[in-house]
């Protein structure tokens, strides 16, 4: 147990912009698909103030040392850092997709700190 107070609260501070993070990766992926339902002339505007919003918030991640990785239509290997939530719906012997992150994994310094969550789907579809 670490009795350093300063370093229990850095680790707050860690914590805290992690889920920052991962909330501002989810209301991306809301935000995109009422962009996606917008009138055309509005869509430029709004698009451009949300990527300016999310640059801020992966500035800020990278003065932590932290990156937000998606691994969305990649290969799925045990080794990546997701939790898998339908995997027991496939075969061992079939090749698969990672079809859609839920969450994304958080990268830092000295690899994955926070593990993504994802579906799959079969390579053959």
């Amino acid at each position: 147990m670490d009795d350093n107070p300063q370093s229990t609260s850095e680790e707050q501070a860690i914590d805290s912009l992690i889920t920052i993070a991962v909330e501002a990766w989810r209301f991306k992926r809301v935000f995109e698909r009422l962009l996606a339902k917008a009138d055309a002339g509005d869509t430029r505007r709004y698009q451009n103030q949300f990527d300016w919003f999310m640059r801020q918030v992966e500035g800020s991640l990278a003065k932590a040392g932290l990156k937000v990785v998606s691994v969305e239509g990649q290969a799925f290997d045990p080794g990546v850092a997701i939790t898998p939530l339908n995997i027991e719906d496939f075969d061992e012997s079939e090749e698969l997709i990672i079809d859609q992150m839920l969450e994304p994994i958080i990268i830092g310094p000295e690899g994955s700190i926070k593990t993504g969550t994802a579906t799959l789907r079969s390579a053959d579809k």
